[in-house]
């Protein structure tokens, strides 16, 4: 089918929810795609942080298509082989005594963790503490309660009422000043990615922590972008050295199928009929899960990820100083790396003339150019894309 006959099926057919690009791709390779048209593209969204082993995974395929041929789908009411193992590679990966419970995105586990911060809140049946803060310029879903869980005014247009409890704070240094007897829980991104890949300070995450401890007041920390290694460990809390109560997973567990994941540490909250899923954690989701988390263990123990995530942290430094005209700064961890730009219209021209040059890239906030590769992508897949980014940056 010809893009013009896609463009024009996707006009008349589907809501109009989001501002689609006239490229329909149709193949991949690891890091590098090809469109309908034939055009090839290096790729640094990975599907907005989703294709984590790379596209065309033949370990993945392998795995999927041999499970598709015995079973797909049963329900959460029968046990489920591949989904016990991976919450047990997820909890093993992550150091926590923690259990996992299964949904399909992130937005879902976001909403597990508000329903267990809630019903932890409980006493005696009587709701006594319920308040949540979070942070200003945070991103946590679009459902009703994740999106008002979302620190972005201009997000909460058009939808309310919504459901009350959500207190923001513009910095960390101000949660403390937040905190009251009502105050159940405090949900964060260690890197704010939608709000422009933007890093908490590790010290102050620390204290926070701490506190938060201190008073009984359980952390939940959303990891739906920056966790399965994105950050160069298994999880951020890991590599800010702290221990929250409730972690959330989704994008690049799945390597591309819908996945989502809440784990606590707080197992005793959450009996039967509490919570559910028809699809989360079933046999085809779980499974890519499985080879996922395997890949990319097996990727960071032999150094090759952290070889890999060093040279592309080199080659984002290496643009931001060769064009100071453009880029204030290089910023970010991992694979999971941000340019913040002097100009929103210079950034709106550079990923439009990216696309043109064979390279895709995202926005994030209001002015940052945001790179999400896959974890697997090679030197070569690096360096072809930066080639492509600077002749985009000339025809600026």
């Amino acid at each position: 089918m010809q893009v013009a006959e896609i463009e024009q099926m996707d006009k008349r057919f589907v809501l109009p929810t989001y501002g689609r690009q006239n490229i329909s791709i149709t193949a991949g390779k690891n890091a590098r795609l090809k469109d309908s048209e034939g055009k090839e593209y290096i790729d640094f969204t990975s599907g907005i942080g989703v294709v984590s082993i790379g596209h065309g995974n033949e370990r993945l395929a392998s795995a999927l298509c041999n499970q598709v041929q015995h079973i797909t789908h049963i329900s959460n009411l029968y046990l489920i082989e591949p989904q016990a193992l991976c919450a047990q590679k997820i909890v093993q990966n992550s150091g926590y005594d923690m259990q996992c419970f299964f949904a399909n995105s992130g937005a879902e586990a976001n909403e597990g963790a508000i329903k267990i911060a809630r019903k932890y809140g409980e006493v005696d049946g009587e709701m006594k503490r319920y308040k949540i803060i979070t942070l200003e310029h945070s991103f946590h879903g679009r459902t009703i309660t994740a999106l008002k869980a979302t620190g972005q005014e201009a997000m909460h247009n058009y939808f309310g009422p919504f459901p009350d409890g959500f207190v923001y704070a513009d910095t960390i240094d101000e949660i403390a000043s937040l905190l009251d007897d009502h105050t159940v829980a405090v949900m964060i991104e260690l890197v704010q990615g939608e709000g422009g890949v933007q890093p908490l300070d590790r010290q102050k995450v620390q204290q926070l922590a701490a506190m938060l401890r201190q008073k009984n007041i359980l952390l939940i920390v959303d990891e739906v972008q920056t966790g399965v290694y994105r950050t160069g460990e298994f999880l951020a809390s890991q590599l800010y050295d702290i221990e929250p109560d409730i972690i959330t997973l989704a994008k690049g567990l799945g390597g591309g199928l819908p996945i989502g994941v809440v784990m606590t540490s707080k197992k005793e909250v959450f009996k039967a009929g509490d919570h559910g899923s028809t699809f989360g954690g079933n046999y085809l989701s779980t499974t890519a899960a499985n080879v996922v988390l395997e890949v990319l263990h097996a990727y960071k123990e032999s150094g090759i990820l952290d070889e890999m995530m060093l040279y592309f942290e080199s080659k984002v430094t290496a643009c931001q100083r060769e064009f100071p005209e453009l880029f204030l700064e290089s910023v970010g961890f991992g694979m999971m790396r941000g340019l913040r730009m002097h100009s929103a219209d210079a950034l709106a021209n550079l990923i439009n003339g990216s696309r043109e040059e064979g390279l895709l890239v995202l926005k994030a906030g209001k002015n940052t150019l945001r790179f999400l590769p896959p974890l697997t992508i090679t030197k070569d897949e690096i360096d072809e894309g930066f080639v492509r980014l600077k002749r985009a940056i000339d025809t600026l």
